[in-house]
């Protein structure tokens, strides 16, 4: 039941990265930062990337994805096209991970400590989705701002 769930919510998440990521009209508005947005849109999507990436992808799946997490705060100017291409992969390597995992694979400690403690692999997954609409909110709160 579970797996079905997180499948929905990653699927319409990502889906809706997508769309906040493609109606910057002026790419380079992506990359826009100032003293009282530390984080550009383009940099939270990178982030986003990464951390499914690393979290399900590489620790779930074993893709073998290495992170590196500071790029995603200060790698800029990434071409949108670019982006959406990244956003695809990432759904695909989610999609694929998630549906690999059996009702008992959810309830097995996750692999990684995270938070300096044990959680179930489906508690992460839960937390997963909801750092990813965090930072989804971020970027359409970014997009709007910097008016676009």
């Amino acid at each position: 039941m579970i797996q079905k769930v997180l499948l929905e919510i990653f699927e319409r998440d990502l889906n809706k990265l997508r769309i906040e990521t493609n109606l910057y009209e002026d790419e380079n508005k992506l990359w826009i930062t100032d003293k009282n947005i530390k984080n550009s849109g383009g940099n939270l999507c990178l982030h986003i990337i990464g951390n499914l990436n690393q979290f399900i992808g590489g620790v779930l799946g074993n893709s073998g994805y290495v992170r590196n997490r500071d790029a995603e705060f200060t790698d800029k100017g990434f071409p949108k096209k670019e982006l959406l291409k990244m956003i695809d992969e990432t759904q695909t390597v989610v999609a694929n991970t998630i549906e690999s995992l059996s009702e008992d694979d959810l309830e097995k400690i996750y692999p990684v400590e995270v938070f300096n403690g044990q959680m179930t692999t489906g508690f992460f997954l839960v937390h997963l989705t909801t750092h990813l609409n965090y930072h989804l909110g971020q970027i359409n709160y970014h997009r709007r701002i910097i008016g676009c």
